[in-house]
C-alpha cells in the first residue's frame, strides 16, 4: 500500500465522527434522488407498457346520440388509425351492506368480445360472452373495496329501472389506471366504480340501438392532434358533442402525469439542498485538516512528493467520503423507492407495477455527488498545491483578537470572559460563522418543506369543503330537471335547505388562448355553494358577467374587466362576448361561474336545473339518500362527508411516508452541520481549551466557550431557516400547481415550531457528544504541542 494511502486511512479513522456525518448528508441527497427517479421509472415503464399493449386511445369525445352511420366518416379523418364507438352512462348502484350512495360508470363492450381500444386486462374471472345478458366486468379497485368476486350480483338504476347485474370478471383498463369520478378531486374506490357491459344490454336499457354517445380514436404516428379534434368536433357538433379532448385532459392520465411531474421536481430540489450542504461540510472539513496538517504537508513536500501528489491525496479523501455516501444513499434510495412503489399499487392499477432500477439515475447520482464534493473542496486543495514547504513549516499566524462592536456597546464587566471569547471567535471568522449558520438553516428549511404540505392540504379542505361548499349532499340529474322535480327534491323529509344549479360545457376564449370548462350557473345569493376570494370573503354572484376561478384566469391571462368570448357547447351553441366581473379562489378544477338566470336567458330555456345542493338533518342523511335513489331522474348523489373521509384517508398515507423520510433527512443535516462544526472547533482549539483548564477554568466554563458558539449559530439559524423554508415551500407549491388541484402556500406555527425543535434537539445531542470529548481532553499531551 502506498504511504499516502496509509496516511489517508489513518486521517479518516481519526475524524470518523465527522466523516460519518458528511456521509449521511450525502446519502440523504442521493437517496432522495434515487427514490424519485426509480419511482418515476417504475411508473413510466408500467404506464408505457400498459398503454401500448392495451391500446389506450389518443382522443376522446362524447355526444348525446350519434348514429352508427357516422363511424365511417370519423374513420376517414386524416391521421385517424382506429375508431371505437361505445355507449357510456353513469348510474346509481344499490350495493349490499352499504348505506352511502355509490355510482357506476357503465361502458359498453362489443358483442364480438373485447374492445379495439382501451382493451381490458382480466385480473380475475372471465370476459363477457356474446349472447349472455345481465353480465358485467367490474374494475378491480371497486371489487376489492366491496369484496366482490365472480358470481356476485349488484343492483343498478339504469334509465329509471332497477336491474340486477351479475359480476363475471374483475378487470383493469388503461383508461382508469386511477379511478376518479368526474367532478371529484380524489379517488373514492368504495363509492365510484367502472362496469363493462355487453353493448346489446346497454343499447336496450338506454334505447340506443344503432347509435352511440362516446367515441375514442387511436391516431397515426405523425398525425396532428389539434386538427383531428377540430374535424371530429365539426362532425359531432350536430349531435350534441361537448368537444373532443386528447390524453392530456383525460382524468386518469392527468393524475398519473401530475404524480410523475412531482417526482421529477422532488428529484431536482431535495438533492440540490443536501448536496449543497455536503459540499459546504466537505469544504470546512478539508480546509481545517489542511490548516492542522501544515507541518505534515511541508514534510511530505520536503521528502519529494510533488504538489500534484499532495493535492491528489486530499482529493482522494474527498472522493472516498463522497463515494461511500453515494453507495449508502443508492441502497437507501432503492429501499425507499420499493416502499413508494408498493404504496402506488394501492392508487395506480397496472397489470404489473414492479420496482425498476434507473441505472442512468445511479450514474448521474455518482457524477453529481463527485462534482459537488470536488467543487466544494477545490479551493482548499488548491491551497495545498500552492503552499511552499518553507512557509508550511512555520505555524499559522496567531489570530488577531480585538474588542468587538458588542463589547464596545455592552459594559465590559457585564460580560463573562467565556462569553467574550465566543463573541470574538465568531467575529474574527465571519465567513465560517455565516456558512455554519446557513448549514443549520438548511436543516430548518428542509423540515418546513417536508411538513408544509399537510398544513396546505388541511387549509385547502377547510376552504373548499367547509367555507365554500356547505351542502351535505350534491344531486345531479340525468337531464335538466323542471321546477316541479326540484321542488319535490327540496321537500324530501330531512332536507333543511336547498339550492339549484345549472351546468353546461363551454369554451372560454381570450385573445389567443382558450379553455374548455364547465360553466356553473348559481343563484344570486347562494348559501350552500359559496364563492370566495383569496381573503376568504364571499363573492356575490352578479346579475351579468362571468366569474373565473384563479387557475382559469391565469391560463387565459384574463383579469376583471377583460372581455372574453364564451361559446356554449350544448343545444343551440350560442356565442357571446362577456365581461369578467370577478376572480374567485378555488384549489380544485378549472371552472367558471355565472348568474343562473343569465345562463337561462343565454340558453333560451326555462328555469331548469342540472342538479341541487341540499343541507340535510344529519340523522336523516341515509333516509334522504334512499328517497333520491328511487327517483328515476337522479343521475348521481354525492355525500360531502364521504368525500372528505376518502380524501383524508388517501392523502394521509402518502404524507405520513414522505414526512417520515423528510424528518429523518432534516435531522441528518442538522446533526451533520452542528456536529462537524463543533468537532472541528474542538480540534482547532483543543490547546486553547486545555490551557483554560490548566489556568483554572471549570469544565462548564470551557464548554460555554465551545458549545456557546454552536448555540449562537443555532439561534441565528432558526429564523433564517424559517424564511428560507417558507420560500422553498413556495417553490414546491408552484411545482404542484396542476389543473386538477393547487396547493396553497400555508405554513402553520406548529410546522415552524417542529422544525425549530428538531434542530434544537440535534444541537443538544451534538453538544452532548462534544461535551464528552471536552471532558476527555488530555491536558498534559495537549500542552506538550510545539508552539
Amino acid at each position: 500500500m502506498l504511504k499516502l494511502d496509509r496516511k489517508l486511512i489513518r486521517d479518516l479513522m481519526q475524524m470518523k465522527g465527522q466523516v460519518v456525518a458528511i456521509v449521511l448528508v450525502i446519502a440523504a441527497g442521493v437517496a432522495t434522488f434515487v427514490m424519485s427517479m426509480c419511482s418515476y421509472a417504475s411508473l413510466a415503464t408500467s404506464k408505457d407498457s400498459f398503454y401500448r399493449e392495451f391500446r389506450f386511445a389518443d382522443v376522446f369525445s362524447s355526444a348525446r346520440r350519434v348514429p352508427d352511420t357516422m363511424l365511417p366518416r370519423i374513420a376517414q379523418i386524416s391521421g385517424v388509425a382506429s375508431v371505437e364507438a361505445r355507449i357510456v352512462d353513469d348510474v346509481l348502484l344499490d350495493v349490499p351492506e352499504m348505506a352511502d350512495p355509490a355510482t357506476a360508470r357503465l361502458i359498453s363492450v362489443p358483442e364480438r368480445g373485447d374492445a379495439v381500444l382501451n382493451k381490458l386486462y382480466i385480473a380475475r374471472g372471465r370476459m363477457l360472452e356474446a349472447g349472455r345478458t345481465g353480465e358485467v366486468v367490474v374494475s378491480e379497485v371497486f371489487a376489492d373495496a366491496h369484496g366482490f368476486v365472480a358470481g356476485d350480483t349488484v343492483d343498478a338504476i339504469i334509465n329509471g329501472r332497477r336491474q340486477t347485474l351479475k359480476i363475471v370478471g374483475v378487470a383493469l383498463s388503461p383508461e382508469y389506471v386511477i379511478q376518479v369520478q368526474p367532478g371529484s378531486i380524489m379517488p373514492d374506490n368504495k363509492r365510484f366504480g367502472v362496469f363493462w357491459i355487453n353493448q346489446r344490454d346497454l343499447e336496450a336499457a338506454l334505447d340506443m340501438t344503432g347509435a352511440f354517445n362516446s367515441v375514442t380514436l387511436k391516431l397515426a404516428y405523425d398525425s396532428n392532434v389539434d386538427e383531428v379534434i377540430d374535424q371530429l368536433d365539426r362532425l359531432l357538433k350536430p349531435f350534441g358533442s361537448v368537444g373532443a379532448y386528447d390524453r392530456d385532459q383525460q382524468i386518469s392520465h392527468q393524475f398519473l402525469s401530475d404524480e410523475m411531474a412531482q417526482l421529477r421536481s422532488t428529484a431536482i430540489m431535495a438533492p440540490a439542498i443536501f448536496l449543497s450542504v455536503a459540499a459546504f461540510l466537505l469544504n470546512i472539513v478539508i480546509s481545517r485538516i489542511i490548516a492542522q496538517q501544515r507541518e505534515q504537508i511541508a514534510a511530505l513536500k520536503a521528502f519529494g512528493y510533488t504538489h500534484v501528489e499532495v493535492g491528489l491525496h486530499y482529493l482522494h479523501m474527498v472522493l472516498v467520503i463522497s463515494l461511500t455516501g453515494t453507495v449508502i444513499g443508492a441502497g437507501l434510495g432503492f429501499w425507499m423507492a420499493a416502499n413508494i412503489v408498493h404504496l402506488y399499487e394501492e392508487f395506480y392499477k397496472f397489470p404489473q407495477l414492479e420496482f425498476q432500477v434507473d441505472w442512468l439515475a445511479i450514474a448521474l447520482a455518482f457524477l453529481l455527488t463527485t462534482a459537488a464534493a470536488l467543487i466544494g473542496t477545490w479551493l482548499s486543495v488548491r491551497e495545498v498545491i500552492a503552499l511552499p514547504p518553507a512557509e508550511a513549516m512555520r505555524p499559522a499566524p496567531p489570530a488577531n483578537y480585538r474588542p468587538t462592536l458588542i463589547e464596545r456597546i455592552v459594559p465590559s464587566g457585564s460580560l463573562p470572559s467565556e462569553v467574550r471569547m465566543v463573541i470574538r471567535n465568531v467575529a474574527r471568522k465571519p465567513l465560517k460563522a455565516s456558512l455554519s449558520i446557513l448549514g443549520i438553516a438548511m436543516a430548518v428549511a428542509v423540515m418546513i418543506v417536508g411538513n408544509f404540505s399537510l398544513d396546505s392540504i388541511n387549509y385547502m379542505m377547510d376552504f373548499q369543503f367547509r367555507l365554500a361548499q356547505r351542502q351535505d349532499i350534491s344531486v345531479t340529474f340525468v337531464e335538466p330537471a323542471t321546477a316541479s322535480v326540484v321542488y319535490e327534491v327540496s321537500r324530501l323529509p330531512g332536507v333543511q335547505e336547498s339550492e339549484t344549479m345549472r351546468s353546461v360545457a363551454a369554451e372560454v376564449k381570450f385573445q389567443n388562448r382558450s379553455r374548455r370548462v364547465g360553466i356553473l350557473g348559481l343563484q344570486h345569493h347562494p348559501q350552500l355553494y359559496r364563492l370566495l376570494d383569496s381573503r376568504e370573503q364571499v363573492v356575490q354572484v352578479p346579475d351579468f358577467g362571468i366569474m373565473l376561478n384563479s387557475k382559469l384566469a391565469d391560463l387565459l391571462s384574463a383579469r376583471p374587466g377583460s372581455l372574453v368570448t364564451l361559446e356554449i357547447l350544448e343545444d343551440k351553441r350560442p356565442t357571446v362576448e362577456i365581461e369578467v366581473t370577478a376572480i374567485v379562489e378555488e384549489y380544485t378544477g378549472v371552472n367558471a361561474y355565472m348568474n343562473k338566470q343569465q345562463l337561462h336567458k343565454l340558453l333560451k330555456e326555462s328555469e331548469v336545473a342540472s342538479g341541487a345542493y341540499l343541507k340535510v338533518d344529519s340523522s336523516r342523511l341515509q333516509d334522504v339518500f334512499r328517497e333520491l335513489e328511487q327517483r328515476p331522474g337522479v343521475g348521481s348523489v354525492a355525500i360531502k362527508l364521504a368525500v372528505l373521509e376518502s380524501f383524508n384517508e388517501t392523502v394521509a398515507k402518502n404524507i405520513l411516508v414522505m414526512r417520515s423520510f423528510i424528518i429523518m433527512f432534516a435531522a441528518v443535516i442538522a446533526i451533520g452541520v452542528v456536529y462537524n462544526s463543533a468537532r472541528i472547533s474542538l480540534s482547532e482549539r483543543s490547546r486553547d481549551l486545555a490551557t483554560m483548564r490548566v489556568v483554572g477554568f471549570t469544565r462548564r466554563e470551557v464548554s460555554i466557550v465551545l458549545l456557546g458558539e454552536i448555540g449562537l449559530f443555532t439561534v441565528c439559524a432558526i429564523p433564517i431557516g424559517c424564511l428560507l423554508g417558507y420560500g422553498l415551500a413556495g417553490v414546491m407549491a408552484a411545482g404542484l400547481d396542476t389543473d386538477n388541484y393547487r396547493i396553497p402556500l400555508v405554513v402553520s406555527r406548529e410546522t415552524f415550531a417542529l422544525a425549530a425543535m428538531v434542530v434544537v434537539v440535534a444541537t443538544f445531542l451534538s453538544g452532548l457528544i462534544v461535551q464528552r470529548r471536552i471532558n476527555e481532553l488530555d491536558l498534559v499531551a495537549v500542552l506538550k504541542m510545539r508552539e
